[in-house]
Order: C-alpha cells, then sequence, then structure tokens
C-alpha cells in the first residue's frame, strides 16, 4: 500500500474506531443496568440497543447519495455533529423512551457507508480488501477494548457517563475528518446511478443479505449473552475477562485469511467457510448450557469467522459498486447493515423475553443456515472497476 492509501485507511479506521467504541461500550453492561431500573424489560432493552440501527438503516442511502453529489466530508462531519447531539440526549436521559429516543437520533448519523465510499476512493483495488481489513481491525479492536473498560467505566461514571464519552469522541472523530482524512479527487458523481440498478445488482443483494444476517445475530447475542455468563458463575464485572479472550483469539485466527496471499485470494472459499465457521459457533453457544469454557468457546469461534466478514464484506461491496455510484451502494448495504442491527436487538429481546435463550441461538443458527444458501451461488470476486486511479502524491517535474 502506498503512503496515501495507509493514511486514508487508518485515519479512516481510526473514525469507526472512535464512533464504535462508544456504541460497543454499551453492549455488555446496559441490560444489566436496565433490569435493575423502573419501566425496563428484555423488549425495552432489545428496542434501545437496536433502536440506533433502524434510523442508521434508514438514513444510510440517503447519506451515501448525498456524498456522491456533495463530497464524503461535509456528510461525514455532519453525521457525526447529529451523533454526537444523539449521545448527549442518552446522558441526560431518566426513562426507557428517552433512551431509545437519543439512541434514535444516535443512529441518524448515518456515516458507514460514506467512510466506506471514502476508503474506495483512496485506495486501488488491489489494496481495498488489506484497506478494510485495517479498518475491520480496528473495529475489532475497538469492540474488545470496550468490553475492557465498560465494568471499570460503568462503576467510575455509570452508563450515562458512558453515553456522554460517546459524545466526546465523535468529537474527536470530527478533528480527524477535518485534518487527517486525505481529500479524494473525483469522489463527486452529480448524475449518479438510479438506485434501482444497485438493488437489481445479485453481487450486491447477497453481499446485502450477509451483511443484514451477520449484525442481526452479533445484536441478538448481546441480549442473551451477558446473563448467560453471569448463570455460569462469572460475575458481571469480570465479563470482559471473556471478550477479550474471544475477540483476542478471533483476531488472530482471523489474520491468516486477509494478510496472507496464497489463503487470501481464494475469496469465495473463505467468504463461505467464514459463514459455516459462523454457524458453528452459534452451535457451541446454543449447546453450552451455561458452562463457562463452553461459552468462551463459541465466542471464539464466533469472532474468528465475525472479523473475517467485516473485513470481507465491505471491500466486496466496494468491488462490485459501479464507480459512479459507490456511495450508494455502500449507503444500501450499510442501511440494510444496521437494519439488521435493529431486528437482531429487537427481536432478540422479544424472543427471549418469551421463549428464553436458546430460542434466540436457534433463530440465529437460522439465519446463518439462510445466509450460506443465498451466498453459495456467487463466484470468485472480481473488480468491476477499471477508473484510473489519482497519484498517490505530486510529482515533481523535470526542468
Amino acid at each position: 500500500m502506498s503512503a496515501r492509501e495507509l493514511r486514508a485507511s487508518f485515519s479512516l479506521a481510526s473514525i469507526f474506531g472512535l464512533r464504535l467504541f462508544g456504541m460497543f461500550i454499551i453492549l455488555p453492561v446496559f441490560a444489566l443496568y436496565a433490569e435493575r431500573l423502573p419501566g425496563w424489560n428484555l423488549t425495552l432493552v432489545g428496542i434501545a440497543l437496536g433502536a440506533y440501527g433502524l434510523t442508521q438503516a434508514i438514513l444510510q442511502i440517503p447519506f451515501g447519495w448525498a456524498s456522491d453529489r456533495l463530497g464524503r466530508k461535509p456528510v461525514m462531519m455532519a453525521g457525526l455533529i447529529v451523533f454526537a447531539a444523539g449521545s448527549a440526549i442518552c446522558a441526560l436521559a431518566e426513562s426507557p423512551w428517552a433512551v431509545i429516543l437519543g439512541r434514535t437520533i444516535q443512529g441518524a448519523g448515518a456515516i458507514s457507508g460514506v467512510a466506506i465510499a471514502m476508503a474506495g476512493d483512496l485506495t486501488r483495488p488491489s489494496q481495498r480488501t488489506k484497506s478494510m481489513a485495517i479498518i475491520g481491525s480496528t473495529i475489532g479492536l475497538s469492540f474488545a477494548l470496550s468490553f475492557v473498560a465498560a465494568p471499570f467505566l460503568k462503576n467510575a461514571v455509570g452508563v450515562p457517563g458512558i453515553f456522554a464519552l460517546t459524545g466526546v469522541l465523535a468529537v474527536a472523530a470530527m478533528a480527524v475528518v477535518a485534518w487527517v482524512v486525505p481529500v479524494p479527487v473525483h469522489e463527486k458523481h452529480p448524475a449518479g446511478i438510479p438506485l434501482a440498478v444497485l438493488l437489481r445488482d445479485p453481487e450486491l443483494a447477497r453481499l446485502n443479505v450477509g451483511i443484514f444476517a451477520l449484525h442481526a445475530v452479533l445484536m441478538a447475542l448481546f441480549v442473551v449473552v451477558p446473563q448467560a455468563l453471569v448463570r455460569s458463575g462469572l460475575p458481571a464485572g469480570s465479563h470482559w475477562n471473556v471478550y477479550l479472550g474471544a475477540v483476542g483469539a478471533g483476531f488472530l485466527l482471523m489474520l491468516p485469511f486477509v494478510a496472507v496471499r496464497r489463503i487470501a485470494r481464494h475469496e469465495r472459499a473463505v467468504f463461505l467457510g467464514s459463514v459455516a465457521v459462523i454457524a458453528a459457533g452459534l452451535c457451541v453457544l446454543a449447546a453450552a448450557s451455561d458452562r463457562l469454557w463452553a461459552l468462551a468457546a463459541g465466542l471464539v469461534i464466533f469472532f474468528a469467522a465475525f472479523n473475517v466478514l467485516e473485513a470481507k464484506l465491505p471491500a466486496l461491496v466496494s468491488k462490485a459498486a459501479p464507480p459512479a455510484a459507490k456511495g450508494a451502494a455502500s449507503g444500501v448495504y450499510s442501511s440494510v447493515q444496521f437494519l439488521g442491527t435493529f431486528v437482531g436487538g429487537a427481536a432478540g429481546g422479544a424472543i427471549a423475553q418469551h421463549f428464553g435463550p436458546v430460542a434466540v441461538l436457534a433463530t440465529c443458527i437460522a439465519f446463518a443456515a439462510v445466509w450460506l444458501a443465498v451466498a453459495w451461488p456467487m463466484g470468485e470476486p472480481s473488480a468491476r472497476e477499471f477508473e484510473p486511479q489519482e497519484p498517490n502524491e505530486p510529482q515533481a517535474s523535470n526542468p
């Protein structure tokens, strides 16, 4: 990767990391926090966790469309301002519905698709999976660090203080957008491509189904996993040990499949194999019966495949999308991703309340099986784009 591609990848990764650290840090503590407050039940917990995903799902496409026409940076700044405002509302909330409102407004800062499109603008197709792996790895690191920090921050500042922290991190991300991220050349495409063309594309559709299933399963897991760890005998304050170990081990297991060229070039096999491993990890969790070692093993298996797919999916979308609609295609992808977040959180909470945690995991396994069936016909991915790339650095002319 060139110096410009590395700068673009790491700066965009830091934006994802700052923003998502604040989102992930709520997952291991919120359900246990809310169950002690009046007015809360598991259904409302699931809605609060997933509400962020609903407005993300609705607004990713408009944000991506706007970034194709107005430029990536202005749209990203606007989204981060909205996200910070929602964080402030959550920090001041005193009722379940106020928290849900704040989470809904947080989700209105729908810039994930814009950031993915910007990564596509700033990297060559041959380097794009590496760029997405850097971004995905940073997301995984944020995930791990948030689960380590969550119990300590909950004790130090409480859950309202954690929500306030998410707003501060959003402001830090604004600074990165303004002063660190390179400005893409030729990022604006006023004519665009009709949305219907993107929705009918079979390769993009398969990838959209995949990201919906992946994030629906993730959110549903964190409705039931914290309680399962408590039932296994592990105090809530010690959960970070399991999460850190699972995410860290999953990250190490992921590396060969995105960094070793001999393996990574077999993209279809790696992709389908990772979906199958997701299903296997869910089966282990369903059979764990509140045994701590089995829960930990299931989480390691799950996160190994999750990390691979988090790197592969956006890279494949960027390759498959027409150049003039990269923002819109990434917006559709991110909309479907966050729709999965909402459905997974809300449905996971309702299923857990009425049918129990095993039913949640059984539903997740069914999602993974459907995903594998939909993805199976995919061909070996290849970049569709052939537009010339901007030079990495201006070259001095010889006299």
